[in-house]
């Protein structure tokens, strides 16, 4: 098994052992990247930041300095600010911002003694579910480089599946951790809403944003997330609560969990192959002690429409920052201050984000208010409701991550509600500010399946504890793309 192989536990202990050192595993990764730059996971690689950062990783590790996450290579989603490095969120609107501070995330990762490997390639602003909106172009699946990897963090999901880092932190606003993890073979959490800062994290939908760990393993995930979380006093929406030891539980026995199926998950559109994946996954946690019942949550039906409402309103408030005059993109030679605007915003941004953009101030506007985005939150709470009566009833629950492997490069970009059905599963946990993580399950066609388990709040640790265990019973989480590997 090679180094890139090995989950971050192992190389924790390979490290301790001196089996390597931390330089000689960064070298590795960043050998990696360079020969696979095809999938266009990365937008920019510090190699001469890593190695440094290998370097004092080493250093420390000799003196008998012991930092949980001491000389683990990682990648950050490009929508983290990092202080003194390009900080794009994947847009030309932000392709000269230098950030001036580092994220929460960021700087609790490094205090953990991360080696920072680079930021990887996202869907413009996160505005998307299959990476195709970067302004750096679409990242490649490694599984079939002719397929999308998922979005909007489809860089992270196909960098840690084709072994360019050990983990990756990633963002999730209607699925956007789960789904590419999903469909690149890999672990993704997002925690409760309000659980890891999002304190320099660039905001594309403020009360729906989240970041959260992406790795290999759910035992990898829990490490990463007892890092990440934590309350935060430049956050106001930062929880105030302990954080606990997420890999103390992982070892707890499945026997009596009780496990709930969303009726509806298995009801709009979930391909026949990827049914199947499911309903194996389900015996494997039948097998593992596991209560199994069907439970039902009648608003969630609901969930897209009241999304695509909620999300482009905060999104148009969020970007509106972005005006050609204080940072970011600004047009050549402006008439005055209204061409100014208009030309900086019509240039700078995509065509995804001027949609929601516009969506957003539709919404927002006099006489449309009420009609649109009041009502949309109506109904988020009714579907808050629903998962609240239903945990009344069951501990967990399971369904499929997307409602199909990964699509072909392309296949959806002119087909609009196509595209935003590939998070139909996904977007309540959002709405609903719930925990929810996408662990391997199978193959559909050769490609990679995920399982979404979802708890309630601050119950991280029971879906990690699940995840874990159906991990011990399986291989599926272990298995990488062959068409990475060919020839190295």
């Amino acid at each position: 098994m090679t180094m890139h192989e090995r989950s971050i536990v192992q190389q924790l202990d390979d490290l301790n052992t001196g089996k390597y050192s931390a330089l000689e595993l960064t070298r590795h990764y960043l050998d990696r990247i360079q020969r696979h730059e095809a999938l266009n996971c990365y937008i920019t690689v510090l190699e001469e930041n890593a190695l440094a950062g290998a370097n004092a990783a080493d250093r420390a590790r000799a003196e008998g300095q012991n930092y949980l996450l001491g000389g683990i290579p990682i990648a950050h989603k490009d929508i983290f600010c990092t202080k003194g490095v390009k900080t794009s969120a994947g847009s030309k609107m932000l392709d000269s911002f230098i950030a001036p501070y580092d994220a929460t995330v960021v700087s609790r990762l490094a205090t953990a003694g991360v080696v920072t490997l680079g930021k990887t390639n996202m869907d413009e602003f996160a505005m998307g579910s299959s990476n195709e909106t970067s302004f750096y172009g679409p990242v490649r699946n490694p599984w079939d480089p002719t397929r999308v990897p998922g979005g909007s963090s489809g860089g992270s999901a196909a960098a840690v599946a084709a072994g360019l880092c050990a983990a990756a932190t990633g963002t999730d606003t209607g699925g956007s951790i789960r789904q590419p993890s999903a469909h690149c073979g890999i672990t993704g959490l997002k925690p409760t809403y309000g659980r890891i800062s999002r304190w320099g994290m660039i905001a594309f939908a403020s009360s729906l944003d989240q970041a959260g760990p992406m790795a290999r393993t759910a035992e990898d995930a829990a490490l990463l997330l007892q890092v990440m979380s934590g309350s935060d006093s430049l956050d106001s929406t930062s929880l105030d609560e302990p954080v606990p030891d997420y890999r103390a539980d992982l070892s707890r026995s499945l026997e009596g969990l009780r496990i709930g199926l969303c009726e509806d998950f298995f009801a709009t559109g979930l391909e026949a192959d990827s049914e199947q994946v499911i309903q194996e996954a389900i015996t494997v946690f039948e097998q593992l002690g596991a209560k199994i019942s069907r439970v039902a949550l009648p608003h969630i039906s609901q969930s897209i429409p009241a999304y695509y409402v909620i999300a482009p309103a905060e999104a148009s408030a969020n970007l509106s920052r972005f005006d050609g005059i204080r940072f970011g993109y600004r047009c050549e030679n402006p008439q005055n201050l209204e061409d100014l605007y208009r030309r900086s915003r019509s240039e700078g941004f995509g065509e995804e984000v001027k949609r929601r953009i516009m969506v957003g101030a539709f919404t927002l506007s006099t006489g449309y208010y009420d009609a649109y985005y009041r009502k949309a939150q109506q109904i988020r709470r009714l579907i808050k409701n629903d998962f609240q009566t239903a945990f009344e009833q069951v501990d967990i629950l399971l369904g499929p991550t997307s409602p199909q492997p990964a699509f072909k490069l392309g296949e959806k970009t002119e087909d609009q509600v196509a595209m935003y059905l590939q998070d139909i599963y996904t977007i309540a946990g959002n709405l609903a500010g719930l925990p929810a993580m996408s662990i391997p399950a199978g193959f559909s066609s050769k490609l990679p399946v995920g399982v979404q388990l979802i708890g309630n709040y601050m119950q991280e640790g029971r879906i990690l504890n699940a995840a874990h265990q159906f991990q011990q019973q399986t291989d599926w989480h272990l298995r990488s793309p062959g068409s990475v590997d060919a020839g190295d």
